[in-house]
């Protein structure tokens, strides 16, 4: 089919579905999609709730303790810890119902939600590792998500088999690590960005195989430099001693500095894409004809509006899915085919809007359902009523579609509304990729949770702890010390937070002052480090000898010679930004 523009019925801009698209739309067997992408991706994300935590009940019979659950004491959940949950002692075919064709199919779901048990929070073979979610193999641990294999971590996410380390966002085979992000098989380094193998560094952006290097941009191979100036072993740590005092307000100023003066004047790859084919989006390797994803692992072929993934193919719409084949409008899907509009499925097929449904075929409508097929709505059928039962529920949801509160239709093919999710807007991924404050949110048809008011009394400001961690003694493990946010953000700032005796044994021992936001706000500045999910189509900012905006001089002949370079790309650098931004020829020519 030819390429067709439609109009998003959610946020009313034009959108393009390609002849690409349809094909797999035809294979999947469902319409086109009626929002766009990017509002595809928000009501995907509301879905799934990573880092807010409560303490509640247990509602296993049986059991009073108190848990920790990525579901409010208030939500219409019921919620089982996760040992009972996996356990045998409860059937999810007890809850089965009738499908009832008088009511739309999501209006039936979400009901089923409200009586079906859910794992109270997802933190498989945890030692010492309470407060972890969405999480498998940790070891003493705390406040870490989306995260698998790590030791003595604390405050990050997306962080694998790494230790010693704290504040961290999409990190990898890291050992004593701080405020660093998209960083990977780096040791003791510091307030850096899209480095590997980088070690005892501090400030860098875009740096591999470095060590023992202070505020450098795109340097590979390199040692005892500063701000991109080579030193000597002994001229470099004088010249370390000078800038570094490691207070508080020294590290502040330091990178603001290191953000003026290196990041804005260096150059930076329109994208990174490595050993990969027909691809566009970002962080993307080893792959092929992958359009609009990002932080694909390895291995993606044949797919599109992907975040977070590796190995797989023929995948659309899709968040953490790992080794899934023909899957649409799927989230933390493992070793899956098939699938459509389904949240935390492992090792399933032909699975249709269920949730952590795992060993199972054949499911439509289903929740909890483990080793199971040919079941609706948690009710078991045979083979032949099953599939004669599934296309009268397709046509129903198309003939009696689901009318959310903003007048917005969801048919067959469509996610699950954001208004049925079981959790509010704030409290998911969703706030963090796209941010809004509760009249926002309200006023889009997302419901906000309004934390409960804290009972604690702020005992110390921000402004008055230590400049120095020299200064400060363990009395401050006592201290409710208060946010510098103030609760006046769209971070979920906790407005305060206390330092743990790890914690603060960590902060000794990197010589690292403490921290003056609240573990949350500091997750979201981390957030602010990385390019939104989505692409501008731009051209090379080289002009020949210098960048088209005069602050980057070239530093090597480029193929383009003197001339601006004609090229054309997708980067996740808006226009109005104010990076320099090179295609992949003329990044290479410089810093390679």
């Amino acid at each position: 089919m030819n390429p067709e523009t439609k109009n998003c019925q959610n946020c009313k801009k034009d959108f393009q579905i390609a002849s690409e698209d349809f094909v797999f739309y035809e294979k999947i067997k469902v319409p086109p999609p009626t929002f766009c992408a990017e509002c595809r991706n928000q009501r995907r994300m509301t879905w799934r709730n990573e880092r807010s935590l409560y303490k509640r009940k247990c509602n296993a019979p049986g059991h009073t303790e108190e848990i920790i659950s990525l579901y409010a004491p208030e939500a219409r959940v019921v919620a089982y810890d996760t040992k009972y949950w996996w356990g045998d002692s409860w059937n999810p075919l007890e809850y089965g119902v009738d499908y009832d064709f008088t009511r739309p199919f999501f209006e039936q779901f979400s009901g089923l939600i409200q009586k079906v048990p859910q794992l109270a929070l997802v933190n498989m073979n945890a030692v010492d590792s309470e407060y972890v979610n969405w999480a498998d193999g940790n070891k003493n641990c705390y406040l870490i998500f989306g995260s698998g294999f790590n030791e003595n971590l604390r405050y990050s996410a997306k962080i694998m088999e790494s230790k010693d380390s704290q504040d961290l966002l999409l990190v990898g085979k890291s050992e004593i690590c701080y405020e660093c992000v998209n960083c990977f098989d780096s040791y003791k380094l510091r307030y850096s960005n899209n480095c590997k193998s980088c070690t005892d560094s501090y400030f860098l952006y875009s740096c591999r195989n470095c060590t023992s290097c202070f505020g450098c941009s795109n340097l590979v191979n390199k040692s005892y430099c500063i701000f991109n100036e080579q030193y000597s072993k002994e001229g470099y740590q004088d010249r370390l001693k000078e800038l570094l005092n490691n207070e508080h307000s020294n590290l502040e100023e330091l990178g603001k500095k290191v953000y003026n003066e290196v990041y804005l004047k260096s150059i930076h790859r329109y994208a990174n894409i490595i050993a990969s084919v027909k691809c566009t989006g970002d962080n993307i390797n080893n792959s092929k004809n992958c359009v609009q994803c990002f932080d694909v692992l390895r291995d993606g072929e044949d797919c599109k509006f992907l975040y977070s993934a590796m190995e797989l193919k023929d995948t659309y719409d899709s968040i953490g899915p790992v080794k899934t084949t023909l899957c649409y409008e799927t989230i933390d899907n493992n070793r899956d085919s098939n699938n459509l509009a389904t949240v935390t499925l492992y090792d399933s097929h032909d699975v249709k809007y269920s949730l952590n449904c795992h060993n199972s075929s054949n499911l439509f409508g289903c929740i909890g359902i483990r080793g199971k097929q040919y079941c609706i709505f948690n009710k078991e059928y045979s083979k032949e009523e099953y599939e004669k039962l599934v296309p009268r529920i397709i046509e129903h949801m198309n003939n009696m579609p689901y009318v959310d509160s903003k007048k917005r239709t969801h048919k067959y093919g469509d996610f699950f509304p954001a208004e049925i999710s079981p959790f509010s807007y704030n409290e998911t991924i969703a706030q963090e990729y796209f941010p809004l404050t509760k009249e926002q949110a309200v006023e889009k048809g997302f419901r906000w949770y309004d934390a409960h008011a804290k009972n604690y009394q702020v005992t110390t400001s921000p402004t008055d702890l230590p400049e120095n961690i020299s200064k400060t003694d363990d009395s401050v493990l006592k201290d409710v010390i208060g946010c510098a946010h103030e609760g006046k953000c769209t971070h979920q700032c906790t407005t305060a937070y206390k330092i743990t005796p790890s914690e603060l044994q960590f902060y000794k021992s990197m010589n690292i002052p403490l921290p003056h936001l609240c573990p949350n706000c500091r997750h979201y500045k981390r957030l602010e480090q990385r390019n939104p999910m989505r692409t501008w189509h731009r051209q090379c900012q080289c002009s020949g000898a210098k960048s088209s905006n005069n602050v980057y001089q070239n530093t090597a002949a480029h193929s383009h010679g003197t001339e601006p370079c004609p090229t054309e790309f997708e980067t996740s650098y808006a226009p109005d930004r104010p990076e320099i931004v090179y295609c992949e020829q003329c990044y290479q020519a410089e810093v390679i």
